[in-house]
């Protein structure tokens, strides 16, 4: 495993130096971010380390799940327990599992009871683009954000009203279909989409019946998953000054697994709205409010039963004015209200409210770039809590561009980690961050390359301990890095690398685990994407793995590196119709990404699509 995380590397660190020589094809420089901002720039201009995953790259990737595409990418460590549909968690620059805001058409869908996001049951057929920015965001999206932010959009059609659909199936019973019918003109687009997923899925745990080891239980079995996901959006320009639209995402989830509950349902919902009124070309006015629901339903041998229903409500105000030339003022207020519909866990407090006011300001001059933001954040719970940010960017001529930015961020305790009967500390305090990052990159005709290296110091960091069974508070964390990124067209070869390292530790003077990694972070992660195109034939592969990491906060269980190789291929049989193959895994390797959860072995997959362009 040592040796395929190295080689994994190498492959990466390899296909660098073709990226920076590449002198064909044309890099993607009208890319848009709205996320590091929260206003519309091009994605070169963020200071803020960023990465844009568009509709097209979803296709062509031919990946199963959200975790299959974000895999390997820039920052990220991912983690999942036995397959397709089963928890999956994602580390963004080392930081904790419930450090990175995930937002659905601007929605938080967090789930207010564990502070997650369960992005495994997110159908990617839904998707349009994921937009990921890493590093503090606290001052422009409150609590949690102290790894970064990953925003998600759900599709959104143009052009005249047209169906699609995809029809596929694959290795261990995997059955899918997807489909629906949109469009839209100048004044206005409307769509709607229902995918359906569903697998027979592997052995998720290689368990024992021994006490407190694996998953607490030895079943030999297939463990299946479904997914009935459904979407509606749309959207209406009034008039030159009025917009208005709306989306509605609801996935739901059937789950088999092993352990104490092994069969659960689960429901995700997201509706958002927005109002958007521009009475000039200097001021933009928009109005959000939004909902998520979190639900599920546990059971387990023997009448064995758990349950959670959560609900957030959310909305904000954001006047964005230019005041100059090059010089944009963002002003704000965000609010929300997190609630325990019901919980079998019995919490002690069930409902919390938070109002955060911002403010940020972006500017150009001449050669340099600066964005500045403070924000105040009152929680019902722990009262105020300030955060700010700056960033400064200079453009050095030939393309290059250095950057800097340091911030600040905090995370309110979950209402789990306060009151979870087994395992709930009352007496927690919110985690406090300090971030500072320092890039360099370069873009040219055809081809660029990023390297960014950050440091993140964490006050009250709160883990699990597996010796009392209950969440603590670590004293000090600092978590250091790096981020190597490069994409080019050679010889009409489509090559994206990326390589990152991580070195996530307790710095608890005084502590048993002084200087141990944190839990299931691996320091080593890394991905290549190559594709090519042949005319209506088009074919890719796709190299990720990470090394070593440990299972625990004491470091006493460690999981091996790994590196898999993936192989994909694309026919137009017209222009609406393509056939696609894929198989992954390709050496059949077997690895964990959590201790005692398996991963599965080479995989084949063939699907029919029908997308008229």
């Amino acid at each position: 495993m040592k040796l395929q995380s190295r080689m994994l590397s190498l492959a990466v660190l390899a296909a660098l130096p073709a990226l920076a020589l590449a002198d064909d094809g044309a890099a993607d420089l009208d890319q848009v971010l709205v996320t590091a901002t929260r206003t519309p720039i091009a994605l070169q201009d963020s200071i803020a380390p960023a990465q844009v995953i568009d509709r097209a790259q979803i296709e062509s990737s031919q990946a199963t799940s959200l975790q299959e595409l974000l895999q390997g990418r820039a920052g990220i460590n991912l983690t999942n327990a036995g397959g397709l549909g089963k928890q999956s968690s994602l580390f963004l620059r080392g930081t904790n599992s419930s450090h990175t805001v995930v937002l659905v058409d601007g929605v938080r869908i967090n789930s207010a009871d564990l502070g997650l996001a369960m992005y495994q049951d997110l159908p990617l057929a839904q998707i349009e683009r994921v937009e990921i920015v890493r590093g503090p965001q606290s001052s422009l999206y409150g609590a949690d954000a102290i790894g970064g932010v990953i925003q998600i959009f759900t599709r959104r059609n143009q052009g005249d009203f047209a169906p699609h659909f995809q029809l596929g199936g694959g290795s261990n019973g995997l059955r899918e279909a997807s489909g629906g019918i949109g469009g839209g003109t100048e004044r206005g687009w409307f769509g709607a989409d229902i995918a359906y997923q569903h697998s027979d899925g592997i052995d998720a745990c290689r368990g024992s019946a021994t006490l407190f080891t694996g998953c607490f239980a030895d079943e030999p079995d297939r463990d299946g998953y479904r997914n009935l996901s459904k979407s509606l959006r749309g959207g209406y320009n009034l008039s030159d000054q009025w917009t208005v639209e709306g989306s509605a995402l609801r996935a739901d989830g059937k789950n088999h697994y092993d352990g104490y509950y092994n069969y659960s349902e689960t429901r995700q919902q997201v509706l958002a709205g927005k109002v958007r009124y521009t009475p000039s070309e200097q001021l933009t006015l928009t109005a959000n409010v939004g909902r998520s629901d979190n639900e599920s339903d546990n059971f387990g041998d023997f009448g064995a039963r758990g349950s959670a229903q959560t609900h957030r409500d959310s909305a904000s105000l954001q006047a964005d004015i230019g005041i100059a030339e090059g010089q944009l003022l963002s002003a704000g207020v965000d609010w929300s209200e997190d609630n325990l519909d019901g919980s079998s866990a019995g919490y002690l407090v069930d409902s919390r409210r938070n109002t955060g006011v911002f403010l940020q300001y972006q500017a150009r001059f001449g050669r340099h770039q600066l964005q500045a933001s403070a924000r105040n954040d009152d929680n019902q719970q722990f009262g105020n809590h300030a955060t700010g940010s700056l960033g400064w960017a200079m453009e050095l001529g030939h393309g290059l561009r250095v950057n800097a930015s340091y911030g600040t961020a905090f995370k309110a305790p979950t209402f789990s980690d306060l009151y979870d009967p087994w395992s709930g500390v009352p007496t927690l305090d919110p985690e406090k961050s300090k971030s500072a990052n320092l890039g360099i990159s370069q873009q040219g005709q055809g081809w660029r390359w990023g390297l960014d290296v950050y440091e993140t110091r964490i006050d009250d960091l709160i883990t699990y301990d597996a010796a009392t069974f209950r969440m603590q508070q670590v004293e000090k964390a600092r978590i250091r890095g790096a981020e190597l990124t490069g994409g080019a067209t050679v010889a009409g070869f489509d090559i994206n690398a990326q390589l990152s390292f991580t070195d996530p530790r307790n710095r608890t003077n005084g502590s048993a685990q002084f200087d141990n990694w944190l839990a299931r972070r691996a320091q080593q992660t890394a991905r290549l994407d190559i594709d090519r195109r042949f005319g209506d034939f088009r074919t890719g592969l796709t190299v990720q793995g990470a090394g070593k990491r440990y299972d625990d906060a004491a470091n006493a269980v460690k999981v091996g590196g790994y590196g898999t190789l993936d192989l994909r291929a694309e026919y137009a049989l017209t222009p609406a119709w393509s056939v696609l193959a894929r198989v992954a895994n390709v050496f059949d390797r077997e690895y964990e990404t959590v201790a005692w959860f398996n991963q599965p072995g080479r995989e084949y997959q063939l699907s029919v699509r029908y997308q008229p362009r």
